[in-house]
């Protein structure tokens, strides 16, 4: 016996209905709430944390985030409202906050303190009590009713965002501020407006709040006074892209007015640059600060897609679902997300919002769009990882629970009551309020394909086979074949509404529970009844049967789990006074859980005993209405009314269970042709798109080949003529470098001479100088000598007085010491005697105490009233102050900016200075460089002589380099030959190749010629066979047909004539059967023969594909290795021919040189090796065309040659 292990795994759904209920934890985390539990959803990663809410509990109503992100509130409605805090880090609870100072049983709204260490509470009616807690004390430190009226509902409460004590209520006719003071809240005084229904609030700063009301307006109070009105208005009609876009903030546009309608400002959110606002039908406005009158302007509108094929008829029904109650922003103010009222989650980038400023943006959906109304079906699949939900929302969901996405989604015109997934995962079967539809799972799509007339199908349900399914039609359950789509029986007996039906595992029986207080056990075969367990007092919901089937688990309106076995209940399990709405139970037949109309599940210990022991689980806000358990044991899946769908990893106590590499799913996926049809299409098109694209590089690539070659010709000689042009400015430059050398030897004795004139002069100065400084120096260190001296006197005077000093001092404060001692036991004398006095005087002290306070409390109260009256005459006062403050504002502005012109003329002169310093130092430098310039140009005279001796030792080493290269360029033309012998040969093997799998395909197509043959002589043979079974079946009819004369020898003599005469063949008829049983035997003979043949042209053809490709792969690896010889030659002639070219270069300069060199090649010998290297570049061009053509050529297994590197 044990109890099995449920651990929460991933829940798809969101709860709409509670106050702020989206919020972030940190840049890549968000909190919300789902069914019972806070979901911590890391939007990065896609995983989920969960935080359990207490036991009991009536469902969350308000949640609230601290500043810091550490810690959570979270508001619960039961019988006494409850606030629970819990640490985000640990995630457990932290602390529960009750109190009897509120009559209403649920919280509406909760906010924490800018220091997150006070939260404030606001409860419901009938008293809509707000409370002011130090939450990490157990009771409130005070308390207020912000709402006199009790139809007067209270929606927001939030703090100061600088302040503490100080927070904001907004309600229908409620706007009020207050303050805690000494254990009290008191209200802070507002300017009067007219009341209206104020939804939602948000503090933009210490003293400014934003206010938005149900008639599209939004009022800005600032310092408790009434500044600024905005008017919200949007489409009447909004489209799917959104619609248009309303006009500027704070513009009363009476013309447009009566075109469009108001709609109600729902949730109001502060950032950095200004705030945002949802004013319903999706759209979110970012109104941002200005520095007009306006103070606020309209940047810019986000909308939520709405798809125009939707079931959602209207487009008012649309905007209703649509409405963003909540909105947050992330810390570093990057993304928006928004919680709508049909629990679903949108997110959008700010930054992207900014980019397409002034135009309107669309939300995406956050991880996957939730059903919004009660879930009414659910199955799983079991070759695939699939789960199937239906909804009153109309839409029919795929989910996939092995990667946690939503695969499909489909909306439909009806509302869906029950959903089947078939075993293969390629069907689904789904009861709509109309009709039962079967459809397709398509790649994309959910397609129905046949419609059974069952209106309002509560429960469907496939066989484990896949081959039948059950329909629930009122009290009777019809089975239908899966492909044929035949009714095969009907299940009659149940006299109320059929409420669960499930198939044993080896599909030979169906277990059925009703209203009726029925369960039936029925055969599939005989469609009768088996087995029966009747208890009118009881409404069954839910059964389960057994994995050897002899088992049934039932529950029901009784509070009880019943354990039935051939047809008696054999034990009751007591529920503890709750409703148990569902049950199911794993294949193993180890573990069985059973949902609560609580929308907790339980993990009862099995087999059952009595009391039953379980472990619960906290998870639904409201009743569970399926519960279903995957093929392999591995995951427990439930749905309920608050339309969300909880997963859970579960195990036995021991942990066994399939292994997740013993499950492998199916991958097949269906698809229509139309689609396939389309891709292919789309295929083919690529296909060529990018052969086309790739014939253009190719031809991009010849044309700047070719650019490339003329700009290397046309730099080349460009070269050459800047080599001309070189040398005669050598020439010129030598010839002034020769007039300026003797100039400067001229200068320079100049220089020399006056140098030498000058430093005798200077010499003769500073040695009168020195004795002068000498001689100072000499009085000054006598000087410093008698200072010394007498420091050192004075010194140790001080230090004889300062000794003297401190012993009278010590002396005197001992005195002092004695006389303070004697004092201290004098005063502790004096004090025991004044306690004494004290006690006598605290006691009268304390009678008059009380007589005081109520005179003092007089006094204060009417000092208060007079206080109030100055504070009400110095706020009009303050009104004035701020008129002149910003006059005066205004004129230091005027001055400023006069300041600013000065500064900047100012500046302009520092530019103008600073420029003409610059000129001064650039002309310097001139100087400098052309002095550096004239050195450069002698040290280059001097290289270019260096460089001479150098090139004529060069040529004589490029000349026998020539030699060489002559004698080496003969070998390669022959192995150039041997190559094209070889290419020339491969060409041919490839043609033989060519032909033998063209006859291999005309061997192949005769074969399979024949087969069809004798699939069409075999079909013709199965005919016959139905004929003559036929025929033996009149013939057998006939027979018994005479039987009744056998008492009549004439009738049944004549009888047995006619059967003669009609089934007795001839003797022609006879040897015709002979022959054809002839026929038949060389027939057979022929077909074997035939098969056989095929057979061994089979083996064959695999055989010559093999060989063909083995072939092919030793063609293509010599290809390979000839391209990469060709290649290699190719780099070798290019290196030749840029020496070639570099000697005729260097050879044609040193003609034209100043130094007369020797002929060291002749004409002749230049002109033979030129004609040899165009020889070789025709025939490696006629190379590379067989080798592109052979390339391009396909094998004979489709195959091509690998690409020609092309040397550049």
């Amino acid at each position: 016996m044990s109890i099995a292990i449920a651990n929460l795994r991933h829940v798809f759904g969101l709860k709409g209905d509670v106050a702020n209920n989206v919020a972030f934890q940190d840049e890549q985390t968000i909190i919300y709430p789902s069914g019972s539990n806070c979901i911590l959803y890391n939007i990065e990663t896609k995983t989920q944390k969960f935080i359990s809410s207490i036991e009991k509990s009536g469902g969350m109503t308000a949640m609230a985030l601290t500043p810091n992100k550490r810690y959570i509130a979270v508001a619960e409605k039961g019988e006494k409202a409850t606030i629970t805090i819990y640490d985000l880090q640990t995630l457990r609870k932290k602390k529960v906050l009750t109190t009897t100072d509120v009559q209403s049983q649920q919280y509406v709204s909760l906010a924490f303190s800018p220091d997150s260490k006070y939260l404030v509470s606001q409860g419901a009616r009938p008293d809509w009590t707000l409370l002011y807690w130090a939450w990490e004390k157990p009771k409130p430190m005070a308390s207020i009713r912000t709402s006199t009226n009790v139809s007067n509902e209270v929606y927001q409460v939030s703090f100061n965002p600088n302040d503490n004590a100080q927070f904001c209520v907004v309600g229908n006719g409620v706007f009020k501020t207050y303050k805690f003071n000494d254990g009290t809240l008191k209200a802070n005084p507002i300017q009067k407006i007219e009341p209206q229904n104020f939804l939602c609030h948000s503090w933009l700063s210490e003293d400014r709040i934003i206010v938005g009301t149900d008639t599209g307006r939004m009022l800005l109070f600032e310092g408790q006074e009434h500044k600024k009105d905005f008017h919200v208005s949007s489409p009447v009609a909004p489209d799917s892209t959104g619609g248009e876009r309303s006009g500027t903030a704070g513009q009363s546009e009476t013309s447009e007015s009566a075109m469009r309608a108001q709609t109600p400002v729902l949730c109001v959110t502060k950032y950095s640059k200004g705030f945002l606002c949802s004013a319903g039908n999706g759209v979110v406005y970012m109104y941002e600060k200005t520095d007009e009158r306006e103070l606020y302007k309209k940047a810019r509108e986000i909308r939520i897609p709405i798809s125009a094929d939707s079931a959602q008829a209207t487009a008012n029904m649309k905007g209703a679902l649509h409405e963003i109650m909540h909105m947050t922003i992330s810390p570093s103010e990057e993304t928006i997300i928004a919680g709508t009222r049909n629990n679903q989650l949108y997110t959008i980038g700010l930054t992207g919002a900014e980019i397409s400023k002034g135009e309107q943006s669309l939300f995406e959906t956050l991880s996957q769009p939730f059903h919004y109304d009660q879930i009414t079906g659910l199955d799983v699949c079991i070759r695939k990882p699939l789960v199937s939900t239906c909804s009153l929302d109309r839409t029919v969901r795929i989910w996939n629970y092995e990667n946690n996405s939503l695969d499909l989604t489909k909306e439909f015109q009806e509302e869906a009551f029950s959903v089947a997934l078939h075993p293969s995962g390629l069907y689904v079967l789904v009861g709509f309020s109309d009709k039962l539809r079967l459809m397709n799972i398509l790649i994309d799509d959910i397609q129905p394909f046949k419609e059974f007339t069952i209106r309002g199908c509560r429960e469907c349900q496939f066989s484990n086979g896949g081959h039948l399914f059950a329909a629930v039609h009122g009290n009777v359950i019809q089975l239908y074949a899966t492909y044929t789509f035949e009714n095969v029986g009907n299940l009659k007996g149940h006299n109320g509404k059929v409420r669960s039906i499930v198939w044993s595992q080896d599909d030979s029986k169906i277990i059925s529970c009703g209203v009726d207080g029925a369960v039936y056990e029925w055969s599939v075969y005989t469609s009768k009844r088996e087995g029966e367990s009747v208890l009118k007092t009881c409404s069954y919901t839910c059964a389960a049967v057994s994995p050897e089937g002899g088992t049934t688990f039932a529950v029901g309106s009784d509070k009880t789990l019943k354990e039935i076995s051939d047809s008696q209940i054999q034990r009751e399990v007591p529920a503890a006074d709750t409703v148990l709405t569902q049950v199911a139970i794993s294949r193993s037949g180890r573990m069985l859980f059973v949902g609560t109309a609580q929308g907790s599940i339980r993990a009862m210990k099995f087999p059952l005993t009595v009391p039953g022991e379980w472990t619960e689980h906290q998870c639904h806000a409201s009743s569970i209405t399926k519960m279903r358990i995957s093929y392999d044991d591995g995951f427990l899946f439930t749905v309920g009314e608050d339309a969300c769908l909880y997963t859970f990893k579960i195990m036995d106590k021991e942990g066994r269970g399939l292994k997740a590499k013993d499950i492998t799913y199916a991958e097949e996926i269906l698809i229509s042709k139309s689609d396939l049809q389309e891709k292919d299409t789309a295929m083919k098109e690529l296909k060529t798109r990018v052969y086309e694209l790739n014939m253009e590089n190719e031809y991009q690539l010849r044309l700047k080949d070719m650019n490339h070659h003329e700009k290397t010709k046309e730099l080349t000689e460009k070269f050459i003529q800047e080599m001309e042009s070189l040398k005669t400015k050598n020439q010129v430059l030598k010839t002034d470098k020769d007039k300026e050398e003797a100039k400067h030897e001229e200068e320079r004795q100049e220089l020399i001479e006056r140098q030498h004139q000058e430093l005798q002069d200077l010499e003769s100065a500073n040695n009168q100088k020195l004795m002068a400084e000498y001689e100072k120096y000499q009085e000054l260190q006598a000087k410093s000598q008698r200072m010394q001296e007498e420091y050192e006197r004075q010194l140790s005077a001080k230090s004889e007085s300062h000794k003297q000093a401190l012993r009278e001092q010590t002396e005197q404060y001992e005195t002092k010491l004695h006389e303070k001692i004697g004092q201290l036991e004098a005063a502790h004398d004096e004090m025991r005697q004044t306690m004494r006095i004290h006690e006598e005087t605290k006691k009268q002290i304390e009678e008059d105490a009380d007589r005081e306070i109520l005179d003092i409390k007089n006094m204060y109260e009417r000092r208060l009233r007079e206080e109030k009256e100055g504070n009400m005459r110095l706020t009009g006062e303050t009104g004035i102050m701020k008129k002149k403050f910003k006059s005066q504002e205004q004129e230091i502005e005027a001055l400023k900016s006069d300041i600013n012109n000065l500064n900047t003329e100012k500046n302009k002169l520092n530019g103008v200075i600073k420029s003409l310093e610059k000129d001064i130092l650039g002309l310097k430098k001139e100087i400098q460089e052309r002095d550096e310039t004239i050195q450069d140009k002698e040290k280059r005279i001097y290289d270019l002589k260096k460089k001479n001796q150098e090139l004529e030792k060069f040529k004589f080493v490029l000349d026998y380099k020539i030699r060489e290269l002559k004698k080496q360029i003969e070998p390669r033309e022959n192995d150039i030959k041997a190559m094209k012998d070889q290419i020339q040969e491969m060409d041919t093997e490839l043609e033989r190749y060519n032909k033998n799998n063209t006859a291999l395909d005309l061997k192949i197509e005769e074969s399979k010629q024949k087969l069809k043959a004798n699939k069409e002589e075999m079909a013709v043979q199965r005919q016959k066979v139905h004929d003559m079974e036929a025929e033996l079946k009149r013939f057998r009819t006939d027979v018994s047909n005479c039987v009744q004369y056998i008492q009549d020898p004439q009738k049944l003599k004549t009888k047995i004539v006619e059967l003669n005469k009609k089934y007795v063949q001839s003797e022609q008829a006879v040897e015709a059967a002979g022959m054809d049983v002839d026929i038949q035997k060389e027939y057979a003979r022929q077909r074997d023969h035939l098969e056989r043949s095929v057979a061994s042209f089979r083996k064959k053809l695999t055989k010559d594909q093999q060989i063909h490709r083995a072939d092919n792969v030793r063609i293509m690896q010599e290809n390979v290795s000839l391209i990469k010889e060709i290649n290699d030659l190719r780099r070798e002639l290019k290196i030749a021919r840029t020496q070639v070219h570099d000697l005729e270069a260097n050879s044609n300069v040193l003609k034209k040189g100043a130094l007369p060199i020797g002929p060291i090649i002749s004409p002749e010998e230049l002109d033979q090796t030129k004609k040899i290297v165009d020889i070789q570049k025709s025939e490696i061009k006629r190379l590379r065309d067989e080798l592109r053509h052979s390339i391009n050529r396909p094998l004979s297994n489709g195959q091509r040659l690998p690409p020609l590197e092309v040397a550049q």
